[in-house]
């Protein structure tokens, strides 16, 4: 098998799986391209996650151009139309390299009688280009590449900056890094960088974030496998530095993994009573405890639900507790494209009824005097503001300890970042104290 249909091949049977089976791309992907060469794995990757991207304007073209639906045993070849067309539109390829690729797949599918009607509908593409992109431009699912539940409700959320969000979806996220500073500072490992011809600059607002202006594997970084660095979007590194860290503090990290944040507060507060990672996730936790035994850190990790705090806690308050809630993602669709395909309507309210649950399982175990710091990735006020203020609206002994900060819009209750602003993801911020 050819290395480019090879690379389409492994493509088209990631996007079947995340497309018909729910599947994530971050599950399926990797394993997926595993023993590719880094530049292939680099091109599928591209692949996968830019048809995920653009899918409701791919698909809606698909839908154009096809005489008659295809069969349901079909899927592969609707998955290698919507590669074809995402080389066409947006990767700018050569289209006769797109074409024949992508047609010359279906043989490697063992479908060789559909090379056919791919070459056609591909080619039918290039001949009503104009024609075709008007019409894309008059739809406005297809013209946003976003489900049109999912525009609606960001449109009707944020009235004044819901162009800023969906444009922000749409665009490929940077890569942010957060330096160990316990093992290195910011301008030290700027310098690092610049020694090493890589372009970055410091994320405003955060003691020791980066962003690179070019991605690249993160594990090839200077200082990376030392633990000198993490992968932490600029927006996530806000949180930790709001629950006011203090030596001897018992902490609680209820929705732990992968540990991006279990790590921060180690590095911003070494000297901590406590501090309890708590997932339910085993497989997520596992990552979590890799991530800690690279950055030489340490925690009381712990698999439980925290919705059933009977189960692991011992009783003994915390001063601090972040809930980092399960939500929509709303706000990192632009790093998780996928959530335009796996995330539905019906999904929201669920996830609003246990973010609610979370709270109120988790509040009894916070000392008196002692803060909790709710926060999401997302930009929905159902999720956000509307949650916390009707948490504080049923638990009279708490309240908001505002958030003295420059960024962000006020809300409310608590700060709401914009995916997109200050090129960062879209993020909730709430602090509460328990009088």
């Amino acid at each position: 098998m050819a290395k480019s249909a090879n690379t389409r091949i492994i493509a088209t049977s990631v996007l079947v799986r995340v497309l018909d089976q729910g599947r994530s791309l971050t599950g399926v992907l990797p394993p997926a391209m595993a023993h590719l060469p880094a530049r292939e794995q680099a091109f599928t990757q591209t692949l996968c996650y830019g048809v995920v991207r653009w899918l409701p304007r791919l698909d809606y073209l698909v839908q154009k151009l096809l005489h008659k639906p295809l069969r349901a045993r079909d899927r592969d070849l609707y998955a290698l139309l919507l590669l074809g067309l995402y080389q066409l539109t947006e990767l700018g390829i050569p289209s006769y390299a797109a074409l024949s690729e992508t047609v010359n797949a279906a043989e490697n599918l063992g479908k060789p009688w559909a090379k056919k009607m791919l070459n056609g509908t591909l080619r039918a593409y290039l001949r009503n280009e104009t024609a075709l992109q008007a019409q894309v431009a008059t739809h406005e699912a297809a013209h946003t590449a976003h489900p049109q539940w999912l525009l609606d409700t960001i449109r009707h959320s944020w009235p004044d900056h819901w162009p800023q969000i969906i444009t922000a979806n749409n665009n490929h996220p940077p890569l942010s890094l957060r330096i160990n500073r316990l093992q290195n500072n910011r301008e030290n490992y700027l310098r690092e960088l610049r020694r090493n011809d890589i372009k970055a600059w410091p994320i405003p607002h955060t003691e020791s974030g980066v962003i690179l202006e070019q991605p690249r594997q993160v594990t090839t970084l200077p200082g990376f496998l030392k633990g000198q660095i993490s992968v932490q979007d600029g927006a996530g590194q806000r949180a930790v530095p709001l629950l006011a860290l203090a030596p001897g503090q018992r902490v609680l990290d209820a929705c732990a993994a992968p540990g991006g944040k279990t790590s921060h507060i180690l590095e911003l507060e070494p000297q901590l009573a406590t501090l309890l990672a708590l997932d339910l996730d085993a497989t997520r936790l596992g990552r979590l405890e890799n991530n800690l035994k690279r950055l030489q850190l340490k925690a009381e990790v712990i698999q439980g639900n925290a919705l059933q705090p009977d189960a692991w806690w011992d009783g003994i308050p915390f001063d601090r507790i972040l809930l980092d809630a399960p939500c929509s993602g709303s706000g990192v669709i632009r790093r998780h494209p996928d959530i335009k395909v796996l995330r539905r309507e019906s999904d929201i309210l669920p996830l609003a009824v246990l973010q609610k649950r979370l709270l109120s399982a988790l509040w009894p175990l916070l000392a008196p005097g002692g803060m909790l710091l709710y926060c999401t990735c997302s930009i929905l006020p159902i999720e956000n503001e509307r949650q916390i203020h009707e948490f504080l609206l049923s638990h009279p002994e708490g309240q908001e300890r505002p958030l003295e900060v420059p960024w962000g819009l006020p809300q409310t209750v608590g700060r709401q970042l914009l995916t997109g602003t200050e090129e960062l993801d879209g993020f909730y911020y709430a602090c509460l104290e328990k009088r």
